[in-house]
């Protein structure tokens, strides 16, 4: 449950438990929380147990960490009932997007896609942060505040 908390910050906890608490509280303190924390874990037990009691004899093997999408996936790659694996080593997400960058650059298919570290001489540099130059004779019409 605490697997992500070190040494230093468990620590601190304490001490700042102290120090808002005081001596003399904090064990009445730690005990309310305890007893909180018991009463949840028999709660969510017992949902869990009626959970299980309603959906009936079909799904005794329910369990209620199936419900994690990571959990699910993970079971699902190992039994590969519905082809993932088949799917995941049929896609290649950097080839894919090498023929993108091709198309977006106007390169054709069969040529080598540039590399990322040289710019390639076909293609200008477009600079993001700069506003876009107006064309030569044309003015900006003025500004309306009523119209906006």
């Amino acid at each position: 449950m605490f697997n992500d908390i070190g040494p230093l910050e468990l620590v601190t906890i304490i001490v700042l438990a102290v120090l808002v608490f005081g001596p003399d509280k904090l064990p009445k303190v730690i005990q309310d929380t305890m007893r909180t924390i018991r009463k949840i874990r028999e709660f969510s037990e017992s949902a869990k147990h009626d959970i299980r009691s309603e959906l009936g004899p079909d799904f005794k093997d329910f369990e209620f960490e199936d419900l994690n999408p990571k959990t699910f996936l993970r079971k699902q790659m190992e039994k590969d009932e519905l082809g993932l694996n088949e799917l995941r080593g049929s896609f290649d997400l950097k080839k894919e997007m090498a023929e993108v960058t091709d198309a977006v650059n106007g390169h054709g298919g069969g040529l080598p896609a540039p590399s990322a570290s040289v710019p390639s001489a076909s293609a200008p540099r477009v600079d993001m942060t700069k506003k876009p130059e107006e064309p030569a004779g044309q003015e900006r019409p003025p500004y309306d505040a009523d119209a906006t």
